[in-house]
């Protein structure tokens, strides 16, 4: 069976851009999990923990046949791949790969949270998942409202045109 899921994708360590690029590319070649659309890149402001560089974000959509708990195990493989330490929560990165929806699933364990429990209220989430998720509803919430309610307070800017070659 194949599933639908959004993968939202930050780094601020490094060569920022070419860390998303990498990711991308990682997770396009998994077995069983198919690329289906990127979103632009947007330069974001730190958040939760401020004393560090901007982010750039981004949001991709995939179809797997893989389940929700062996996609998260693959895409923090593709993180220890690209050099990802878990030094300070909400911390500097060269790559992050959170799992923001899964089909309409909704999971809450330990280790995996479905849909992402902050997204609703990071607008360098909901930009870049705006542009690519047709819908304004997830779960009872609207996109669009939360953008306005956060984007401007969290600095979220289009940095640009996501270029992508597999």
């Amino acid at each position: 069976m194949k599933h639908k899921a959004f993968l939202s994708l930050g780094s601020n360590i490094g060569d920022r851009e070419e860390y998303l690029k990498k990711a991308v590319k990682e997770i396009s070649s998994l077995d069983n999990v198919d690329l289906d659309k990127v979103s632009d890149i947007y330069e974001t402001e730190p958040w939760g923990y401020s004393e560090q560089q901007n982010f750039l974000n981004m949001v991709v959509s995939i179809y797997t046949q893989l389940d929700a708990e062996s996609l998260l195990k693959k895409t923090q493989k593709i993180e220890n791949f690209l050099n990802r330490k878990r030094v300070v929560r909400w911390g500097p990165r060269t790559i992050d790969i959170d799992i923001l929806l899964f089909d309409l699933l909704k999971l809450d364990l330990e280790h995996l949270k479905i849909p992402h429990p902050l997204m609703f209220e990071r607008a360098f989430v909901l930009v870049p998942l705006r542009e690519i998720y047709y819908e304004n509803e997830v779960f009872g919430t609207y996109i669009d409202k939360m953008i306005d309610k956060y984007r401007e307070k969290q600095g979220v800017k289009h940095y640009k045109k996501f270029e992508f070659l597999p």
